[in-house]
């Protein structure tokens, strides 16, 4: 029987059968999918087989089927291995906020060039918008129409006074759902309104470093009422890209890929190169100066190895 996993705590799975039933499963054997040598090798999304093991009532995997996508980043506790997030995802909806605790906007891009690399459309949804003072709207304002501008979706979203709770309901229906971001964004506190029942444990963010508190161990999917998934994650501190290197990061800057065929050089890295492209977009009606100083930071971080 085939069946879909619901939960993944490293050694035990939480999958939900095609028969509705909902079974404690373990992997049959080793599993190694597309030559990629992660973490953990079975993810929360995957469509898997499942039969009992020697007529008990024990569950195993016996076999990962062909993902629809996937995506990943580097693992938190070794930078040198990867860590698949979720898989077979419709979209993912990046959870960011101005205040308690501030979302850098590299922190966003990093995610946004992750979906972009797996073609796995990216929602950005700003919480906590009753928090804001008046320069702080402004802000939100800015950073509303440079990644509009660029064809994300940007929603504005304040669970304290109910305010974008119908826009963010009307994107999640009848879709397979990442949900993601740093740790105190708001993401359990939106699942416990999906779901008044969970009560998932939510924490204040920490007066002294101004970051969030992990409150999610282990990735895990939910069925919304009204039809569709999400799946919660464990919050992100850091996003490590995973084999991107320097000379491809600009196909995953859509504003950027237009313009790639008309730089003076083939292998432009849009730095210091004359005739570039890229750079000569930089302005109030083309490139976002912000994105572009986004993209060199970005760049720097990139190890030269992998150029």
């Amino acid at each position: 029987m085939q069946a879909t996993v619901y939960k993944s705590t490293g050694s035990w799975y939480v999958v939900k059968g095609d028969d509705n039933k909902v079974y404690k499963a373990r992997i049959k054997g080793k599993f190694k999918i597309d030559n990629l040598a992660s973490t953990n090798p079975i993810a929360v999304g995957d469509r898997v087989t499942i039969e009992n093991e020697n007529d008990a009532e024990s569950i195993v995997i016996t076999e990962i089927l062909e993902r629809k996508n996937y995506i990943v980043r580097t693992s938190p506790h070794n930078k040198n291995q990867h860590h698949i997030v979720a898989s077979n995802l419709d979209q993912t909806l990046l959870f960011a906020t101005l205040r308690d605790p501030k979302t850098s906007t590299g922190f966003i891009d990093r995610f946004l060039i992750t979906a972009e690399a797996y073609h796995i459309p990216a929602i950005i949804v700003y919480n906590k918008t009753d928090l804001l003072k008046e320069k702080d709207r402004v802000k939100l304002d800015e950073i509303r129409a440079r990644y509009e501008k660029i064809g994300y979706r940007f929603l504005a979203l304040s669970l304290h006074d109910q305010h974008g709770l119908e826009d963010i309901m009307e994107v999640l229906q009848n879709k397979v759902t990442l949900l993601s971001g740093h740790s105190g964004v708001g993401k359990s506190t939106f699942i416990n309104h999906l779901f008044p029942d969970f009560k998932l444990r939510t924490q204040d963010v920490s007066s002294w470093s101004g970051k969030g508190m992990h409150t999610t161990t282990f990735a895990e999917m939910f069925d919304l009422p009204g039809g569709g998934c999400i799946i919660d994650t464990p919050g992100i501190r850091e996003l490590g890209l995973v084999d991107i290197n320097r000379k491809e990061l600009s196909h995953y800057f859509p504003e950027m890929r237009g313009l790639l065929n008309q730089c003076q050089f083939n292998n432009c890295t849009h730095v210091n190169e004359p005739g570039c492209a890229i750079k000569n977009a930089i302005g109030e009606d083309g490139i976002d100066p912000e994105r572009y100083l986004s993209y060199l930071n970005i760049m720097e971080s990139i190890e030269e190895k992998s150029y």
